[in-house]
């Protein structure tokens, strides 16, 4: 067990402030290249989303410093808030990009669907407003099915940014889960996180 005196504690609590103030400075970076996208809607959510995790990584920041000791006045509790508010904002953001691109994706699919499909299709005897509405969900659920399947980066962004919002989202008290799910979301994150990682094509790009 190392003394106070001992050299490393101070390094570990460098190493961690350097963590910190490096993921400040990408999101600034992030920030920057996402103004530059050429699609409105991305370029705005992908900025607004920026912003919020660079908030966010400030209040992780100012907990850290709390939690060694070098700013014993900082109220917890508040600060916590805060930075669960960033966070949920930045996956909001995020999820309404990816929920866009889904919806590029499933108009792009309908229309090779019916190119490929010139007559329309005769309703059967006896076919019902039950019917239509069934078969509409299943042409939604197909039409989704294939977009993801197509796109697996989209696939993947979509789920991680869901999954990590469990978790803002119960602190905030919007949704509340049992830590079950939310470790399970966890884990599903950073599965999808490695993933991303260790295939960089896997990654969401900014157009």
């Amino acid at each position: 067990m190392p003394s106070p005196a001992s050299p490393t504690r101070p390094r570990a609590g460098t190493d961690s402030s350097g963590f910190r103030l490096g993921n400040v400075v990408h999101a600034i970076q992030a920030t920057q290249q996402s103004i530059h996208a050429t699609a409105l809607v991305p370029r705005l959510c992908l900025t607004l989303a920026n912003l919020n995790r660079v908030v966010y990584f400030i209040c992780d920041t100012i907990l850290w410093v709390r939690s060694v000791g070098l700013a014993s006045h900082v109220n917890k509790e508040k600060w916590r808030m805060w930075a669960a508010r960033h966070y949920c904002c930045s996956l909001l953001l995020s999820l309404a990009r990816d929920l866009y691109e889904i919806s590029l994706q499933m108009e792009q699919a309908a229309r090779d669907g019916a190119e490929r499909e010139k007559s329309p299709p005769q309703d059967p005897p006896g076919y019902s407003v039950a019917d239509e509405e069934t078969e509409w969900l299943q042409s939604f659920l197909l039409l989704l099915f294939r977009s993801l399947r197509k796109h697996p980066p989209l696939l993947l962004d979509t789920v991680k940014n869901f999954c990590d919002i469990l978790n803002p989202l119960d602190q905030l008290g919007i949704y509340k889960s049992n830590p079950g799910i939310i470790g399970l979301g966890g884990l599903v994150s950073s599965l999808a996180g490695i993933v991303i990682v260790a295939y960089p094509h896997m990654k969401l790009k900014t157009q």
